[in-house]
């Protein structure tokens, strides 16, 4: 009965895997949620692996992750914060990669190119001016030091809105709180913004935003931690994460 002693064995195949299937808590930087969100399942389905999501600004999880919160994982906005989990011997050595270098755009909802949108910020034609808060948001580091490279910081620090994240900074622009704003590129190519309504700051701008990830050494589940970090180096993921405005990084650093 060959037939029935192969799907036995898928059964029994099928059964293993579902007793070695974990649910991962993974702490991510704002912009990235959404991008983890269209990953999750595609992980899923290729390890049996699930992952449970908590968003905040890079600095906050940083921040409750030394506080002894019960993360698995952190993907973080910059290097700064997995590397300084590194030296204190809260992340697993050698786990720490770079998944993505970050985008920063400006959007000026209305706006009909980007020449307008640079000038309109040059010459302070604006309200408001949306930013995440650069003591704890990566994003909100490279606004404030395009603005520096612009010299505009000056005139404009006291008109920003300043978002904990670049999330919070993202609404304010969309409900109108205010007019114009420091966002990631992957907010607008998830929300399908009209290119012409936004400005791709030049990289020179400001420093890279290095997104990494590492793995914390108080994680229960190592191994499944592990398959979700190679499963980033995929070719599957690599084609979403280009697609959400991401440019790929380094595999380690």
């Amino acid at each position: 009965m060959p037939f029935i002693r192969t799907l036995s064995g898928l059964i029994l195949l099928l059964h293993v895997s579902l007793l070695h299937a974990a649910t991962l808590s993974v702490a991510t930087a704002s912009n990235f949620s959404e991008t983890l969100k269209q990953l999750a399942p595609l992980f899923q389905q290729a390890s049996g692996h699930e992952l449970r999501i908590s968003a905040a600004s890079s600095g906050k999880l940083y921040a409750q992750i030394r506080h002894g919160a019960p993360y698995d994982l952190f993907f973080s906005a910059d290097a700064a914060r997995p590397i300084a989990l590194e030296q204190e011997g809260l992340s697993q050595m050698g786990s720490r990669l770079t998944y993505a270098v970050g985008q920063l755009a400006l959007w000026a909802p209305g706006a009909t190119g980007q020449a307008n949108i640079k000038k309109r910020l040059e010459n302070g034609d604006f309200r408001r001016l949306a930013m995440a808060n650069p003591k704890t948001a990566p994003y909100g580091l490279a606004a404030m030091e395009s603005l520096k490279t612009l010299n505009l910081w000056t005139a404009l620090s006291d008109a920003t809105a300043r978002g904990e994240n670049i999330g919070q900074a993202y609404q304010f622009v969309a409900t109108g709180n205010a007019d114009i704003g420091f966002v990631a590129l992957t907010q607008l190519r998830q929300a399908r913004i009209d290119p012409k309504q936004y400005w791709i700051i030049p990289q020179q701008y400001h420093q890279p935003i290095m997104q990494q990830a590492v793995i914390l050494s108080s994680s229960s589940k190592q191994q499944a931690a592990k398959a979700f970090l190679n499963f980033i180096r995929t070719a599957d993921a690599a084609t979403i994460l280009q697609e959400s405005g991401y440019q790929l990084g380094d595999v380690n650093e």
